[in-house]
């Protein structure tokens, strides 16, 4: 029962504090992409910014790499991005598999439980016969308690594992369209920049000529 005792609180404490930490706000918070272009349009996307967007939330660590690189090509820009990316999903889904771990083996330690229970009733009989039907009973019932308390806590912990990996997995395609959003905004407004750019200097090439 120890064993099966310290895994039910493990399992709380991971299930509490993974609740407190994917919540949607702290993860995606609403507007910053919006928010992060009025920077870049107005120029005022400097070194500062870039750190306190980067210790904000976990889109703003991701879109914080990019904008590091937003000088530089789509594809530096994207791979830039993936790099974080991967330790972010990583840093979303830590204590999951811890989890995932205490829903099988908790099963286990209630089965464990009964067998040993079982054994101390068979030498329960061994040693002083069928006779005494309320001990065997006793033994029985004690034996079997551990497998119950082994599925009480296999049985939420494995229900809220698969819903917390749920929610990671929908948090990471959130942060994978607002981070092409981005890349999208910056990269489009560059090239029309460049178009601008390159229209003006044939007009004033022609205009010499």
């Amino acid at each position: 029962m120890y064993p099966i005792l310290l895994c039910s609180l493990v399992a709380m404490g991971i299930i509490g504090e993974r609740f407190w930490t994917l919540q949607r706000k702290r993860i995606v918070p609403q507007g910053l992409v919006a928010r992060v272009w009025s920077w870049v349009k107005e120029d005022k996307l400097d070194r500062h910014r870039v750190e306190a967007l980067r210790n904000g939330s976990p889109l703003g660590k991701i879109l914080a790499a990019g904008l590091i690189n937003r000088h530089c090509s789509r594809d530096v820009m994207k791979e830039s991005i993936e790099e974080v990316g991967g330790q972010v999903v990583h840093a979303l889904g830590r204590h999951l598999n811890m989890l995932g771990i205490i829903a099988s083996i908790a099963p286990l330690l209630g089965l464990l439980g009964t067998v040993v229970g079982m054994i101390e009733v068979f030498a329960t009989i061994t040693s002083e016969g069928v006779g005494n039907a309320s001990a065997l009973a006793g033994g029985i019932s004690k034996a079997l308690f551990t497998t119950a308390a082994g599925l009480s806590v296999a049985i939420p912990s494995l229900f809220f594992y698969r819903y917390l990996r749920g929610k990671v997995a929908g948090l990471v395609v959130d942060m994978e369209q607002e981070t092409v959003r981005m890349l999208d905004v910056l990269h489009g407004a560059r090239e029309a920049n460049e178009k601008n750019d390159g229209s003006e200097n044939l007009a004033s090439n022609g205009a010499v000529s």
